[in-house]
């Protein structure tokens, strides 16, 4: 009997398109001999969707028509089945019924551990990372914050609130001067490049955080790395192994790696994204031995110490005059699932999805085995009126 697995997809998030490339490419390759493929589509107001209308990209060019030819649903449990029931009518019928969760989604709202928690609490197996490790992997100032204490290379940076920068505004500005232009800002919190800035004098400062405000609650400056080369490894696995990919290195005309550079192509491309795919890139990275080594090795070790599990990309910034690196940021749930560094290793993207999906079940029963409830019910002798007695 096959396994059937729900990838879900969408969601309440600017990397929402995003999201759906991701997520028909993973769909695409899925081994079909092995699993039977439920697409649930999580629209931009959190509506979920299922039906065979999802699998067509130019479906999603009018978003509004999901609604009308696809069935609304709720995932729950009922009777040790995990299924997709439909709310629009009055019997909550079943329209199918899924054995594993795969989330191909990015950015708040989802990636962020939201979407990980919500299936927790139904219990269903799922592939990728847990709560801990997605919240982690999408605020990029508690993330520095970690991997700092873990002796793991970040760059200088500051921090702060929206309303912070309201009250505060001169004092955040002179922590910034005395770090040093070029700094880089960011919404902590969003991914695909979405309301980065490259601000390399004092004058447009206030431009750039008030654009990332746009986004986000938390602002994070970061000191710009000279003589930059951007690099990103790939790792798969959990807590007990990890692999690593080969190491890219990604080409841009801007200052930063543009939303535009990964998704968006050149102005006359009429073709739809390939999603990071399409992004210019290097493979392998030309970068010497040495430090290739050591960035392959520093990539397990972040995965570890972020409790991530199932595939990641782990993006680096290097000096190429110093050989200094540093994490930039992990994404948790990577455009594409990073199939494209896989592949020079001799993993296709149908080997990697089955590798993602044992790996969840893997998860799980480990997960199983650790108690988590109790049988007894301290309820069953409970006094109202002495409370409960330690």
């Amino acid at each position: 009997m096959k396994i059937k697995v729900g990838v879900i997809f969408g969601g309440e998030s600017v990397e929402h398109e995003v999201s759906v490339i991701s997520a028909l490419q993973a769909i695409d390759n899925i081994d079909r001999k092995k699993y039977d493929v439920i697409p649930i589509y999580i629209s931009k107001n959190k509506v979920w969707f299922t039906g065979s209308f999802l699998l067509d990209i130019e479906n999603y060019k009018d978003l509004s028509n999901i609604e009308k030819n696809c069935k609304e649903v709720m995932l729950c449990k009922k009777d040790n089945d995990f299924c997709l029931v439909n709310t629009r009518g009055i019997l909550n019928k079943v329209v199918d019924t899924i054995d594993v969760a795969f989330p191909i989604v990015h950015g708040q709202n989802v990636e962020d551990g939201t979407l990980v928690g919500f299936l927790d609490t139904i219990g269903i197996p799922y592939v990728g990372s847990c709560v801990l490790g997605a919240s982690l992997g999408q605020d990029k100032v508690v993330l520095k914050q970690v991997l700092r204490n873990a002796s793991i290379p970040v760059v200088d940076y500051e921090w702060f609130y929206d309303i912070d920068f309201v009250n505060n505004k001169e004092d955040i500005l002179k922590r910034i001067k005395k770090m040093g232009y070029p700094v880089v800002v960011k919404p902590a919190s969003l991914g695909s490049s979405v309301g980065i800035n490259f601000v390399s004098s004092e004058k447009l400062i206030e431009d750039a955080i008030n654009e990332a405000i746009e986004y986000d609650k938390k602002i994070i400056v970061e000191k710009a790395v000279d003589n930059l080369i951007e690099v990103n490894c790939s790792v798969v696995g959990n807590y007990e192994m990890q692999e690593s990919s080969v190491i890219e290195e990604v080409i841009s005309d801007n200052s930063i790696l543009t939303y535009e550079d990964k998704y968006v192509g050149g102005e006359k491309s009429k073709m739809p994204s390939k999603g990071m795919v399409n992004t210019s890139r290097i493979i392998p990275a030309n970068i010497d031995k040495g430090l290739y080594k050591k960035i392959e090795e520093v990539s397990k070790d972040v995965f570890k110490v972020l409790n991530l599990s199932g595939i990641c990309r782990i993006d680096y910034l290097i000096n190429k005059k110093t050989k200094e690196f540093y994490v930039n940021e992990p994404n948790t749930i990577p455009g594409s699932l990073s199939f494209y560094l896989w592949e020079p290793k001799g993993k296709s993207y149908k080997t990697l999805l089955d590798d993602l999906i044992t790996l969840g079940v893997k998860e799980y029963k480990n997960n199983k085995k650790k108690i988590c409830s109790f049988d007894t019910n301290i309820l069953k002798n409970f006094n109202r009126s002495s409370g409960i007695k330690k």
